[in-house]
């Protein structure tokens, strides 16, 4: 009788095939294990089947090679099985440790199964540029200039990362998933945005983060546990995580203004020159500077189109008496009417 029929007793047909596609993988098989292999398939029908599947199985922990939880589970039935395993024919121990490794594998076969992996994605704009992105869950991403968010989409949450720059977001309700809804959760630096069916934008400028409500409600957090501070945002209301990561106390939000930069236009109402030019510059790869500084000072008001520079040069000087030089392919100065 051949060595697999002998051991027949030891295994149910799923073990024996699980231990023949292990000694065919062997380095040391040779004709006379083929021989055996194919005596073996013909003493059952189902012995050809359950030969393809383990097959199929030794593919897929073949390309889960990489996986650590995999290597650290194969590792752990490896040495169970090698245990218990004392007794069988030399070849057929090693077999049933790999044999013991393949389970693992359908169970993480199995397991993606249950679990699709996450739907990632990087969106990015360069300078200038604006984007408008529709996500799966119908949500809509509109990204600003010089701006890069990455999208995670799994089983149990939605979540976007905004790395740098800012986005407008217009959720989605998640529907059509036989479930309840999946969170919407915005990470940016040291804040957690957590939304419910609303419009907001966030802005990142290095590790300061701020949060803007148009209309629906947005809790954003800081910190964990005990540490956690929580800031509840209404329509019209705003937020700063500063650079330390401290959440800062609610301020009014203009709705006119936070809701013109997704049309095209800056809207200014008696702000400094210098923070209207720090928001032009960030459309242009020319930027704007003041030759004497203590012009920042300067009130300014007006709706300015973020990829107009000739329009806003042209107001500066009929408004406020200022003259522009340019000194550079990408530069340009702005100084003072001289009398």
């Amino acid at each position: 009788m051949n060595t697999a029929s002998a051991n027949s007793n030891r295994y149910d047909e799923p073990d024996q095939a699980e231990a023949w596609v292990a000694r065919l993988n062997a380095p040391d098989s040779d004709a006379r294990d083929r021989e055996a292999f194919e005596r073996w398939l013909g003493q059952s029908p189902a012995h050809p089947r359950d030969y393809r599947e383990v097959e199929r199985i030794h593919e897929l922990s073949a390309a889960l090679g990489d996986d650590d939880l995999l290597r650290a589970a194969a590792r752990a039935a490896r040495r169970d099985t090698a245990r218990r395993g004392a007794g069988l024919h030399p070849w057929l121990a090693p077999g049933a440790a790999i044999a013991a490794t393949l389970a693992v594998a359908i169970g993480v076969a199995a397991w993606m199964q249950r679990a699709p992996p996450a739907q990632i994605a990087r969106y990015a704009t360069s300078i200038g540029e604006q984007r408008s992105v529709v996500l799966s869950d119908g949500t809509t991403l509109l990204l600003d200039t010089h701006t890069a968010v990455t999208t995670r989409f799994d089983r149990d949450a939605r979540t976007v990362e905004v790395a740098q720059g800012r986005v407008q977001f217009a959720v989605g309700g998640d529907t059509g998933s036989g479930r309840a809804p999946r969170p919407f959760l915005v990470k940016a630096g040291a804040g957690t945005i957590r939304d419910i069916g609303t419009t907001f934008q966030v802005s990142r400028d290095g590790t300061a983060v701020d949060v803007g409500l148009i209309e629906g409600v947005v809790e954003v957090a800081v910190g964990a546990d005990a540490a956690r501070a929580v800031s509840t945002l209404a329509p019209g209301e705003q937020v700063r995580i500063d650079g330390s990561g401290a959440l800062a106390a609610k301020r009014p939000l203009d709705l006119a203004v936070a809701q013109a930069w997704p049309q095209g236009d800056l809207v200014f109402k008696d702000r400094r020159l210098d923070q209207l030019l720090g928001e032009m510059n960030r459309y242009s790869k020319t930027q704007l500077r003041l030759e004497q500084p203590e012009l920042g000072a300067l009130k300014v008001s007006g709706v300015f189109h973020i990829d107009d520079q000739d329009a806003l040069l042209a107001a500066l000087e009929r408004g406020w008496s200022l003259q522009s030089r340019r000194v550079g392919e990408h530069e340009i100065l702005l100084h003072a009417a001289r009398q």
